[in-house]
């Protein structure tokens, strides 16, 4: 390809697993916005004008290809009677869970999107972010899985409970459905271009694969064609390589990769099924220096870029407070340098 694209432009001709003008760069800011305002992590979450402001910011800094509005995954356990647990230095995690026993699951009633300000302020800050960038820049929506919500809804070690234990209260508390098919599409009306659907549960790394295919597939399988955008997968951080092939059978566009997957057996077996996103290791990059920024940055390249099909990223979705603006700088120069296509430099 010749001359430069717009973000948007460059983002859907890779997902297209042809190649752009160079690979696509993604970095996931969430509390980071709350730093290059110099805000508290509280007070930026305040106001919707304060996280669109804090993402635009680092779109022009960073000259990343994407928008990031995505908060906080507690905000949906908010909206379901949860509660909110705020760090100085981290992001907002869910408190004690709502549903306090498994009988409470039987008359459990579905938040409405329009009865739960938490999810307003995210449709607030999409409006605001596509009224700057309109279709030049990709926004991405985000959802937690109906799957892997219960891990706030009821707590880790209870839902484990119910999904081994209790298979008929874990099909009902699957009403979760509707409650992420009807968020995710408010978010596409507001403006998103795209849905990522967090899934962390889904992970080998988490529960076997069997047990994810008898269930978590099955959800995302009935819940993710429902979503009136392309949906990208997320496990978090987790593996994804030991199911993938089910991951391509869900409807999903595209799926985020873990530092601890090998890059270049994940593109290999998505080539020409899921658009690959990763793996920056975002934990490690809070210790990289510059030159271990490129290295990394090149590495993935060289691993996964040729082709198309590749986004490049970090492992989790979130980019930690304590990176230094200098890793991210280098990380962004990388891509310009080592990101261009065709990749003549890449052996093989």
């Amino acid at each position: 390809m010749t001359g430069e694209m717009t973000p948007a432009e460059r983002t859907a001709v890779t997902m297209e697993f042809e190649e752009p003008d160079r690979v696509p760069l993604f970095l996931l800011f969430t509390i980071y916005g709350a730093k290059e305002l110099g805000l508290s992590i509280r007070d930026y979450f305040s106001r919707p004008e304060y996280v669109a402001e804090g993402q635009m910011r680092l779109q022009k800094k960073f000259g990343g290809d994407c928008l990031n509005p995505f908060c906080y995954a507690a905000v949906e356990v908010e909206a379901w009677g949860g509660e909110v647990i705020f760090a100085e230095d981290g992001p907002p995690n869910a408190g004690l869970p709502p549903i306090r026993s498994p009988e409470e699951i039987e008359s459990l009633e579905v938040p409405l999107v329009e009865e739960s300000p938490g999810l307003l302020f995210g449709l607030r800050t999409i409006e605001l972010l596509k009224k700057q960038v309109g279709d030049d820049v990709p926004i991405m929506g985000s959802v937690v899985s109906p799957f892997s919500l219960p891990v706030m809804q009821l707590g880790f070690d209870a839902y484990l409970d119910l999904l081994y234990g209790e298979p008929d209260l874990f099909w009902t508390l699957m009403k979760n459905e509707e409650f992420c098919v009807e968020w995710a599409n408010a978010q596409v009306e507001a403006g998103a271009t795209a849905v990522g659907y967090a899934d962390p549960l889904a992970s080998p790394d988490m529960i076997p694969p069997d047990l994810y295919r008898r269930t978590g597939f099955v959800v995302a399988r009935r819940t993710i064609p429902r979503i009136e955008a392309g949906v990208a997968t997320s496990l978090a951080s987790a593996r994804a390589l030991p199911i993938i092939d089910d991951l391509a059978g869900t409807g999903s566009v595209g799926v985020g990769v873990s530092a601890f997957d090998d890059l270049a057996t994940v593109k290999r077996q998505c080539a020409g099924r899921l658009t690959v996103l990763g793996n920056l290791n975002a934990i490690e990059m809070r210790r990289w220096t510059p030159a271990q920024a490129e290295a990394e940055v090149k590495r993935a390249i060289a691993a996964a870029g040729p082709g198309g099909g590749f986004v490049l990223s970090d492992n989790h979705g979130e980019i930690p407070w304590q990176v230094p603006e200098s890793v991210l700088m280098a990380i962004a120069a990388a891509v310009r340098k080592w990101g261009n296509y065709p990749l003549d430099w890449v052996s093989g």
